[in-house]
């Protein structure tokens, strides 16, 4: 018996789950609401695309899931195994930055990694169905009715909901997945914007725009910490860059249940709080020397102009306690924020469809039976810098290989 997969979504997740699926006695339709697919492929790392990170931690990942359904998840498809496949299966050599720890396609372009995945999904013999929008999704006998807006309904054995979150709409993620499932019966964890730039109102820091450095930034929440250590940018309504965007949700889940606000504290640069105190010891050049040595010259001078000091004192003649405030200035600077940019400029969506209600080795609903989930629709996410495609690619893969009646096998293996 042919054995009919529809997948819907041809973003990572779905073009994964759909080369998985495809293969002989399986008809399998890749259904696509834009008419390309794969955008937020094509928007990443800046049009180059962050393919994988060179390591891997469960630990940096956010769920309010299992902590252990996620981890085995994730490690139900090793890195080195990812890579390879990319090199010698869909033909995406890749290249490791060092200086970001992060893997790019030698191409240096996202649309080779999109056109590539797609290419394979057709040649596994995947048809690729575009400007198609899935509006509900029906059982019947056994099988699962999928409804269509503007085009005949469609019959399947197994669906594989890969529909994305709510996080960057424009590129034709709008939540229909979530809607869905929610009326079906499944529990969802409350979504939210996450790794979205935040904002300031009214902006206090319009003439910092456009300085970027490394910093170490710390958001404290009533129910959460986190500590990210990477780029940070100042925008004319606030702050973006990995470290900015990798502790948002801290930010954003606090106001979005009522909280009182998450503190954010930035330790500026990558000097220690010794060899900041060490370039503040008493000595012939000025305060502001000593920090624009080490800072861009804009914020040096914000930051001693937010401590009271004035720049042109000489070190040898600070204070005990102008020295002290210059010090936390640099390595405890309070960041007032009062919001964020939301979905419009979210990496991905935080939340989501609960992890204990669907077969870890296969992704099938256990509300569900039929349907098979991947990627954004699922309450996890990871830091910047190719994690969360590891999340799709990872997902993706089971959930095609669950549809066909198959578990993933490889290492290591599920407890």
């Amino acid at each position: 018996m042919t054995r009919d997969i529809a997948v819907i979504g041809a973003g990572a997740a779905g073009l994964m789950a759909a080369i998985h699926a495809a293969g002989p006695d399986r008809r399998v339709s890749l259904y696509e609401v834009t008419h390309d697919g794969g955008r937020k492929i094509l928007i990443s790392g800046g049009g180059r695309c962050n393919v994988l990170p060179s390591e891997l931690e469960p630990k940096h990942f956010v769920t309010a899931s299992s902590p252990n359904t996620m981890r085995n998840i994730l490690r139900s498809w090793p890195l080195a195994e990812q890579q390879r496949f990319f090199e010698e299966e869909v033909g995406v050599p890749l290249v490791l930055e060092p200086e970001t720890g992060k893997l790019f396609p030698v191409a240096n372009k996202a649309r080779v990694v999109r056109d590539s995945l797609l290419r394979l999904a057709e040649r596994r013999g995947a048809e690729f169905v575009p400007n198609t929008k899935l509006v509900d999704l029906i059982p019947v006998d056994g099988r699962w009715k999928l409804i269509f807006a503007q085009a005949a309904p469609v019959l399947a054995d197994a669906v594989i909901l890969a529909t994305g979150g709510r996080s960057v709409p424009q590129t034709g993620s709008d939540g229909v997945g979530l809607t869905l499932l929610d009326r079906l019966g499944h529990t969802i964890h409350p979504t939210y914007p996450a790794l979205t730039p935040l904002t300031l109102d009214p902006p206090r820091f319009t003439d910092l725009a456009g300085v970027s450095l490394t910093v170490t930034l710390t958001a404290v929440a009533e129910r959460e910490r986190r500590t990210a250590t990477g780029g940070f940018l100042f925008t004319h309504r606030g702050y973006s860059g990995p470290a900015a965007l990798d502790v948002s949700h801290v930010a954003v889940r606090g106001r979005l249940a009522g909280d009182p606000p998450a503190t954010l504290t930035v330790h500026w640069g990558t000097r220690t709080v010794a060899q900041w105190e060490a370039s503040l010891s008493p000595g012939a050049q000025s305060v502001a020397t000593a920090v624009r040595q080490w800072l861009p010259s804009r914020l040096a001078d914000r930051l001693l102009a937010d401590a009271d000091v004035s720049g042109q004192t000489v070190l040898a003649q600070l204070t005990r306690g102008d020295r002290k405030k210059v010090l936390e200035a640099l390595t405890q600077y309070p960041l007032p924020w009062t919001s964020d940019e939301g979905y419009q400029k979210a990496e991905v969506t935080g939340g989501g469809v609960s992890l204990g209600e669907v077969q870890p080795r296969t992704l099938e609903s256990r509300v569900l039976p039929g349907v098979f989930l991947a990627g954004e629709l699922l309450d996890a996410f990871g830091p910047i810098g190719g994690y969360n495609f590891v999340w799709a690619w990872a997902t993706g893969r089971l959930a095609g290989l669950g549809a066909t009646g198959h578990e993933a096998t490889g290492r290591p293996h599920f407890p």
